[in-house]
């Protein structure tokens, strides 16, 4: 909950609590005095509440205000436990909550209001111990933070996915202001735009000799800020190198920024205005992990001397951690090499037997957006889930089908493309699935049902809600109600995925298991305060062991003469085409010995793309 979240909720809590405080002492009596004075205190008039005390007016009023800045406090509650009375004398127990704001848990202590007879009217005797129990006199309230240093997000091997940039810290030691503090920080707020009285409730709350950040900037902001800074007596400014340069996979890692005046009263959590916090990727879906929670400190301070008298509280804070990801290095780097021969491509990698995101490279295409959410015709690259529906139905590899230029069924007209010519009219089913001839698939849509289409697609993944921290597409294929629709679907032409969703069929062909995508081991979610467990992922799906081994060969013989068989080592995969003739599209779906892969690729051969990136995999990153 923001800070003006909090301050109109207690409001509202004042408005009940006075009326309970009023509705239950109808009499004369220490209740009058008890009530108006918490019900001064809580809403700020302290008019009322210092004139229910034996103390000076003004003296009063200051201490109850001074409370609250010392504090920097949202809000006080207040609610009574007892009042008890012996002759002149009486004493009220009182439960205090005290909101600290920036997401620090209430502070909540007991304290004791004395109060006495003066000329007739109850009074409380006025103390600095009225505040708090351990306050006395010549001492002050002090918030001490200590915020931790940003985390990084890791690959697999623990290596920092970002690279330290620095940041520029610009705050004060109180102490060294005197009597200036609201002249430098009308200063700063007019040429920061951070609100005067946040940054000067932070100054008054702190301990005198400690270093108060107040502004965080980048590098660029800084140094166009410097000049002016350096006209501010009193203003100081600490580089800090911090892990916020994000590496490949970048649009993954996500970027980080300092938060600027307009975000600081929308966002909860620890953050302070001028922190550093996630903007994209997982930077922003793990900001509360990378960042942590402040350890706060109430303590009273000697107003002579500066120094700490007492510890009334302490909030160790949530310790902030590393968020590790599956993303290998050494494979993102050949994936990074691979897409950059091309002017728009993806490249998704998973482990083959886990479904562990290993790489996610592009050129001209968004990582996460496009690569991990986008929506794809997926063509005849969809041939590998059909083939698995056939296969099942009794369709057998060997079985001869023809490869015309045209062929229309159930009304649905199909074209080869030329990648598909020199198939030859004895060409089987594995032949014109490895050359991707979308004439001779489409025929085959009698041989399969919807059931047995839709069965296998969701074996595949397609459609199945998975869970990743970032967005992700798993698929979508419509109700098939036709041949026509059926042939599409075998074709590719009405099923759209996401270059992720095919990297992981795949590997289920691959590895014999179809298994949901893994992109971060640790934390196991990105909400460090969730309560409820996130849904669990889909079970993994076993491939019919025959089909498996009738869909390698398929994907062998797709692998063998295209560019993808570049150098050493088995690829297995199948090249297809998608999109229209204004906007074509190739894919590469396959995989070599434990990385499966799927590349998109607009304008551009896919399976060269898959080839420079298996070829690069051998090589030093």
């Amino acid at each position: 909950m923001t800070r003006a979240r909090r301050t109109l909720a207690a409001t509202v809590t004042l408005a009940v609590a006075s009326m309970t405080l009023t509705g239950c002492f109808e009499e004369s009596s220490p209740h009058d005095a008890v009530r108006d004075f918490l019900v001064g205190w809580q809403s700020e008039d302290y008019a009322l509440a210092a004139g229910r005390t034996d103390g000076d007016p003004a003296t009063v009023g200051k201490a109850l205000a001074n409370a609250k800045l010392e504090l920097d406090a949202a809000s006080f509650r207040f609610r009574i436990k007892s009042v008890s009375v012996t002759g002149e004398e009486s004493k009220a127990d009182f439960r205090a909550e005290v909101d600290l704001g920036e997401n620090t848990p209430l502070w909540e202590y007991d304290g004791s209001l004395p109060l006495h007879l003066v000329d007739g009217r109850w009074k409380v005797r006025w103390s600095p111990s009225v505040l708090h129990p351990q306050l006395k006199e010549g001492q002050r309230f002090a918030v001490e933070t200590n915020p931790k240093p940003r985390q990084p997000v890791v690959d697999r091997s623990d290596d920092p996915l970002q690279n330290e940039l620095y940041v520029y810290v610009v705050g004060v030691v109180p102490s060294a202001l005197g009597d200036r503090a609201e002249d430098v920080v009308a200063k700063l707020s007019a040429i920061t735009g951070y609100a005067q009285d946040r940054l000067l409730s932070r100054i008054r709350s702190s301990p005198p000799d400690k270093f108060v950040p107040l502004v965080t900037f980048g590098r660029s902001r800084y140094l166009s800020m410097k000049s002016k800074l350096a006209g501010i007596a009193g203003i100081e400014t600490d580089p800090q190198p911090q892990p916020i340069d994000p590496a490949a996979p970048k649009q993954i890692v996500g970027k980080v920024s300092a938060l600027t005046p307009e975000d600081e009263q929308k966002l909860g959590g620890p953050q302070r205005a001028g922190d550093s916090v996630g903007q994209s990727g997982l930077q922003q879906a793990y900001q509360d992990y990378l960042t942590g929670s402040t350890e706060t400190k109430v303590i009273t301070l000697d107003l002579k001397t500066g120094k700490q008298v007492a510890k009334l509280r302490e909030w160790p804070g949530r310790q902030n951690v590393s968020v590790k990801t599956t993303i290998d290095s050494h494979v993102q780097a050949a994936a990074e090499r691979a897409v950059a021969e091309t002017a728009t491509s993806a490249l998704v990698a998973v482990q083959r037997d886990t479904g562990e995101i290993l790489a996610v490279g592009t050129s001209g295409l968004n990582q996460e957006k496009d690569a991990l959410a986008g929506r794809f015709p997926a063509g005849t690259a969809f041939s590998i889930v059909a083939a698995d529906a056939l296969i099942k139905g009794g369709v057998s590899t060997k079985q001869r089908l023809a490869c015309p230029a045209e062929r229309t069924v159930g009304g649905a007209k199909f074209v080869h493309t030329s990648q598909a010519a020199g198939v030859t009219s004895s060409a089987t089913f594995q032949d014109n699935f490895a050359k991707g001839c979308v004439t001779a698939l489409a025929s085959l849509a009698r041989r399969a049902t919807a059931g047995g289409l839709a069965t296998s697609a969701k074996a595949f993944g397609i459609g199945l809600p998975w869970q990743l921290p970032l967005k992700s597409f798993s698929g979508a294929m419509p109700e098939l109600s036709s041949d026509a629709d059926k042939a599409r679907a075998i074709a590719g032409q009405n099923v759209e995925v996401s270059p992720l969703s095919m990297a992981l069929v795949a590997a289920a062909v691959g590895s014999g298991t179809w298994r949901p995508p893994v992109l971060v081991t640790a934390p196991k979610s990105p909400d460090p305060a969730a309560e409820v467990v996130p849904d669990r992922q889909p079970a993994p799906v076993a491939m019919d062991p025959k089909v498996r081994t009738a869909l390698t060969a398929m994907m062998r013989a797709g692998a063998v003469g295209s560019p993808a068989q570049a150098g050493r080592g088995r690829v297995y995969g199948v090249r297809a085409t998608a999109g229209s003739q204004d906007k074509p599209m190739t894919w590469f779906v396959g995989w070599q010995g434990d990385v499966a892969i799927a590349v998109l690729a607009k304008n551009y051969d896919a399976a060269a793309v898959a080839g420079s990136f298996f070829s690069g995999l051998r090589d030093p990153a």
